[in-house]
């Protein structure tokens, strides 16, 4: 469980830190857009979303098993961190991303980090493109600068409020976010080792403002942006809280363990190495106790991020820790220009985000996979998006356990690198 930064320090030399803040800098561009938009979609102040990458990726880095993971915010962790907001405050979600840290840094200690290949492919894949449809959904109100008070938290429900409200179409909304998702779609084929993220948010925010068009940006929402960390705060811990809370925990934790086990297994793949899976979790768990103490959201490992460090030339550990000090450089330095980002801008990144994230080039492979295995991938993606996160993963765990018991003929999972 010793962390992989150890590992590579004896050895390390100056060639390898220049490759290092090279494609820390250049993730950090990448995650700077994403954690803000992420933090908005999910209900918090969008300077949550800083907060986390900051202290969460810094930690995720020095403590993790990884080589080249990136950590922070991520688009799985949307839903339900919506949802406790929702209920239970910010307040009660700062809890909850200190419980699941608790959850992980014991899951780690008694070496859960294998147990990922115990859960089924298809439960995986059906609540990641489940999730993707939420967040898609919740975007098209900014995107479409559509006037609604309040978007419901159910589907159904949120998806005739915004029908209802189309008359109320912004067309220089609608532009701004289109612009920005065609910009961003071509540095991807154009110049894909660019941070096309920022590139894209910054040029069309630009020209929203210099125009003055009417549209939302950060500061007009929000206020104006912080410059500083917060002071750690340790959360209010009382038993009846913990209760109402440890199921919103247990998903975190969950959340929080797959999704980072599954990029350092992709990034392995890339780089031809091997992670330390229990070194990892016990990473996250003390990632997300850290975030919690600063007032920040969930954290896990980023896949697109992971990919984007090692295409940049990332080849240990201080790549992150240089990442998520850039991010706090920015913050620090140029808090009034991330104020001017415009929320179409933020919007029409979470869309394609989210189209990444259920990887289309996929669909049919799954398809054509066995019958049982289509349906369980249905369920939980209709749970998903119809229900509850919580009951679409246990429904699906324990059935796709179920048929993985009675077939004994199950297939190694083969993770490849997703076109994000």
């Amino acid at each position: 469980m010793k962390p992989k930064i150890l590992t590579i320090l004896p050895d390390y030399t100056r060639v390898l830190l220049v490759q290092d803040a090279i494609a820390g800098v250049t993730v950090a561009m990448v995650a700077l857009p994403l954690s803000l938009a992420i933090a908005i979609a999910s209900g918090a102040d969008p300077s949550k979303g800083l907060i986390t990458a900051i202290v969460a990726g810094f930690l995720i880095s020095l403590l993790g098993g990884s080589r080249v993971q990136i950590g922070g915010p991520t688009g799985a962790f949307i839903v339900v961190v919506f949802g406790v907001v929702a209920e239970h405050g910010y307040d009660g979600l700062v809890l909850a991303t200190f419980l699941a840290g608790l959850i992980l840094l014991v899951a780690g200690y008694f070496r859960a980090g294998n147990l990922i290949r115990m859960i089924p492919e298809p439960v995986i894949n059906g609540f990641t493109i489940g999730i993707a449809v939420i967040i898609a959904t919740s975007q098209l109100k900014d995107l479409l600068g559509l006037s609604v008070d309040t978007v419901p938290a159910e589907f159904l429900a949120k998806i005739e409020v915004l029908w209802a409200a189309r008359p109320t179409l912004s067309a220089a909304s609608a532009l701004i976010g289109l612009a920005t998702m065609f910009l961003i779609v071509l540095f991807r084929r154009a110049a894909p080792k660019l941070p096309g993220l920022i590139v894209a948010v910054a040029a069309t925010s630009a020209i929203a403002s210099l125009i003055d068009l009417p549209v939302d940006t950060i500061q007009s929402r929000f206020g104006d942006f912080p410059n500083t960390l917060p002071w750690p705060t340790t959360p209010e811990i009382g038993f009846d809280r913990i209760v109402e809370l440890l199921p919103s925990a247990l998903i975190i934790a969950f959340l929080a363990g797959v999704e980072s086990l599954l990029s350092a297994m992709v990034a392995d793949r890339m780089i031809d190495g091997r992670h330390r899976p229990n070194a990892e979790l016990l990473a996250q768990g003390a990632a997300n106790i850290g975030s919690s103490l600063f007032g920040g959201m969930p954290a896990t490992g980023a896949i697109a991020r992971t990919a984007t460090n090692i295409r940049a030339g990332g080849k240990t550990p201080v790549a992150g820790v240089v990442h998520a000090l850039t991010i706090l450089i920015v913050m620090l330095l140029a808090s009034k220009l991330v104020g001017y980002m415009a929320m179409p801008a933020l919007a029409g990144l979470l869309i394609l985000t989210a189209w990444n994230m259920s990887e289309p080039h996929k669909w049919r492979s799954y398809a054509a996979e066995r019958k049982s295995d289509v349906v369980l991938l249905m369920l939980t993606l209709v749970l998903t998006v119809l229900a509850d996160l919580t009951v679409a993963i246990g429904v699906g765990v324990i059935l796709g356990l179920a048929l993985r018991m009675l077939r004994r003929d199950v297939p190694p999972s083969d993770w490849s690198e997703p076109d994000r």
